[in-house]
């Protein structure tokens, strides 16, 4: 979500059945679709668990989510790594080719 000099404004958005007013500067699509994402994350896990209340279905999404955001920052990680490890490469080249 977009934080610029924007003015905020209320968003209402529906997760789990429950209403939620949000406060936010950025797009009302993003926010909506975000919220969409997550009542769908939770659907899904309600669906393959048996009595869950709302609070251990959150509970499980955000673990989820998580798990999402750490293997995204692992993988970011290796890219730069890689992008690092190639610049050293090519300026060795081009050290070589200026000699």
């Amino acid at each position: 979500m977009e934080t610029g000099n924007r003015e905020k404004r209320p968003i209402r958005v529906t997760i789990a059945n429950q209403s939620f007013t949000l406060v936010t500067s950025g797009d009302d699509r993003e926010v909506l679709e975000l919220a969409n994402q997550i009542d769908e994350l939770i659907a899904g896990i309600a669906a393959r668990s048996s009595n869950a209340d709302t609070a251990r279905l959150a509970i499980l999404a955000c673990l989820h989510l998580a798990d999402r955001l750490r293997t995204t920052e692992q993988e970011l990680k290796a890219i730069r790594d890689r992008v690092e490890q190639r610049a050293r490469h090519f300026q060795g080249l081009l050290d070589q080719v200026m000699e």
